[in-house]
């Protein structure tokens, strides 16, 4: 069998408000589990109480992931900024090193 070789270069990764998107689905994952957690006598009868803490889980790991992408995107602009006062005459549509 051939070793699969691509015939394309990759796409350039999409950038985003990042920092909104992981914010909103924390927000989203805390806001699920508020809801549930009056119907946890429910979810107790029928043995579905992973569902509660799913939600806490995804919430919780929101909070790391908002820590992560505020760190990235503040490392991301000093790099930028660092760039330009290091290189003044390279021109704003040339990617930074």
């Amino acid at each position: 069998m051939a070793k699969w070789t691509p015939k394309h270069e990759a796409p350039e990764p999409l950038e985003g408000p990042i920092v909104a998107t992981i914010t909103g689905g924390t927000i989203l994952w805390f806001v699920l589990f508020v809801v549930q957690m009056p119907f946890y006598g429910w979810f107790d009868d029928r043995d579905l109480t992973w569902w509660v803490w799913t939600c806490l889980a995804g919430g919780g790991l929101g909070l790391i992931g908002i820590w992560y992408v505020r760190s990235r995107d503040a490392a991301i602009k000093r790099a930028q900024a660092a760039a330009e006062t290091a290189d003044p005459v390279q021109s704003e549509d040339s990617e930074p090193v």
